[in-house]
């Protein structure tokens, strides 16, 4: 399987964290599941220098690319318009037990 940072920003329109919260709980709970299937290595939000969720910073494994892809096509941030600009790389994870 391969390791992914995915950082994303949010849409900055006066309806942004609205939207967010709104999709909130659909995205953990869609976050929750990933973690049940060994995809979701670590993250959580972004925030602003007032302490306002402004994106994500996360790390996910995946068999490959079009697995994140097909992820993302039914992320609820994705489809409620929350995320703007996503930005994905392949990484290689630091492994303490290793």
């Amino acid at each position: 399987m391969k390791q992914y940072a995915v950082v994303a920003y949010d849409y900055t329109d006066d309806e942004a964290l609205e939207r967010r919260l709104a999709h909130r709980e659909a995205h953990l709970a869609g976050v929750r599941e990933l973690v049940r299937q060994g995809k979701f290595l670590s993250g959580g939000a972004i925030l602003n220098d007032d302490g306002k969720m402004i994106g994500s910073n996360t790390h996910f494994r995946f068999d490959d690319r079009a697995d994140l892809d097909a992820w993302l096509e039914t992320e609820p941030y994705m489809t409620g318009r929350v995320w703007e600009r996503v930005d994905i790389r392949e990484v290689k994870l630091f492994d303490p037990n290793a």
